[in-house]
């Protein structure tokens, strides 16, 4: 009480000294308030000023002094700076009205200026502790991979919601549903926020579902994405492609839209190789007996070209069947063996997995060749080393080909065309 008294006395003087000197009450007020308040508003800065270096630099040196890293987080995110200006705004809420109190619409100004400044104040440093959160949450192994972007963006929503509200107060004295129905605002809300919302459901959905992670590999051919997830908030997901760009991708899309993620292969036992090889039809030939001992050199059906050549004659010789003609009866081919070949060899080839599924299959015949499909797993999923082990075993395949007396169909190319004129 005794230092609001001193308070306005001293915010008088000017006033008590011009009227001294003449001049009008009128004046003599307009002109102490003007000083009063700059005096005051130059005050408050350096108080602020000098409050803000003393708070930081006192959350800085007890940061470097503490084994946690949360208040390191707090001081980048600027929540000291934040704190620091609390002070010096209760200083002006308590002085302004003493030196304006015989003037009610600069108090009502200056009352709705600080209210509305102190709403936003409070909406920036929950902000800031929220950041410094999500920033911590981010060392420890178990959130790494959680779209926390998103879950902060719901909740500062969700306070710029309610620091809407009291500012609309604050400057029209109403409440916000007095503006207009209960319907017509959410039509009108639905249709500012309508892509936030849709993020916010997608948001939620992404995270329930465990749909996307941050880390993951996706494949969105809509949006031009292959690569990395990097980031996961309310409106976008952020992907870092193979070749170092990056693609935004609408949250609310990959709730919408088919895309791929690589997460199931990443974790699984091995990565998938499926590729063909397309034989000429017309190589493939029933077995000779001189075939069949020409292939037995093969190692890896020898076996089995005995075994199955046995079975075969014991067949024959029981419906006493004709092998004058080759067709009669049963025969192996050669493309049948060069299938079991490559069972065979992939059983052996230690990149591939064979805890996982395996398989050499003869898929439709189409207009370039019967398609030769080899499906199995990599031991090893790392994308070169991927490559490498699929590309081995296609080498392989490719040049295996011939020892089997078959052909790999390939477009004529202008050296075929012009052997094929000097042979005609």
């Amino acid at each position: 009480m005794v230092a609001q008294n001193n308070i306005e006395v001293y915010s008088n003087f000017i006033k008590e000294f011009l009227l001294a000197k003449g001049v009008t009450d009128f004046w003599a007020a307009s002109i102490n308030l003007l000083i009063s308040l700059i005096v005051i508003v130059i005050i408050a800065f350096f108080f602020d000023r000098i409050l803000r270096k003393v708070i930081i630099q006192s959350f800085i040196i007890f940061s470097l002094k503490t084994k946690a890293t949360f208040d390191d987080f707090l001081v980048k995110s600027n929540f000291p700076k934040y704190i620091a200006h609390i002070i010096p705004l209760y200083f002006l809420k308590i002085i302004i009205p003493l030196i304006t109190v015989n003037f009610s619409l600069l108090l009502n100004f200056f009352n709705i200026a600080i209210n509305v400044y102190a709403v936003l104040l409070i909406v920036y440093v929950i902000r800031s502790f929220l950041r410094s959160t999500q920033a911590y949450l981010r060392t420890k192994e178990k959130y790494r991979d959680k779209p926390l972007e998103s879950y902060m963006q719901v909740v500062m929503l969700f306070f710029w919601g309610i620091a809407v509200i009291f500012i609309i107060y604050e400057l029209t004295g109403k409440d916000i549903l007095s503006f207009a129905t209960l319907g017509a605002a959410s039509a009108v809300i639905l249709l500012i926020f309508k892509d936030t919302i849709l993020g916010f459901v997608a948001s939620i959905q992404v995270s329930v579902n465990d749909i996307v992670r941050i880390g993951d590999w996706i494949t969105y051919n809509k949006f031009g994405a292959d690569g990395t997830v990097t980031d996961i908030n309310l409106a976008t997901v952020k992907v870092q492609n193979w070749d170092n760009t990056f693609t935004t991708i609408p949250t609310y899309s990959l709730i919408s839209d088919s895309f791929q993620n690589w997460r199931g292969m990443q974790d699984s036992e091995g990565r998938r190789i499926k590729r063909a090889v397309f034989i000429k039809q017309q190589s493939i030939t029933f077995l000779t007996p001189e075939k069949v001992e020409q292939y037995k050199k093969i190692q890896l059906v020898k076996e089995y070209i005995n075994h199955k050549q046995r079975e075969i004659n014991k067949f024959n010789s029981s419906v006493d069947v004709d092998k004058s003609v080759l067709i009669n009866g049963r025969n192996q081919t050669n493309f049948g063996v060069f299938r079991k070949y490559l069972d065979a060899y992939l059983h052996q080839n230690s990149a591939v997995n064979k805890e996982l599924f395996l398989m050499v299959r003869q898929l439709e015949p189409t207009s370039k060749g019967i398609p030769l499909e080899i499906y199995c797993f990599s031991n090893d999923k790392r994308w070169q080393n991927y490559e490498a082990i699929m590309a081995d075993i296609f080498d392989h395949v490719i040049a295996s080909v011939p020892y089997f007396d078959l052909e790999i169909f390939e477009e004529p190319t202008g050296k075929d065309l012009t052997q094929f004129i000097k042979n005609n």
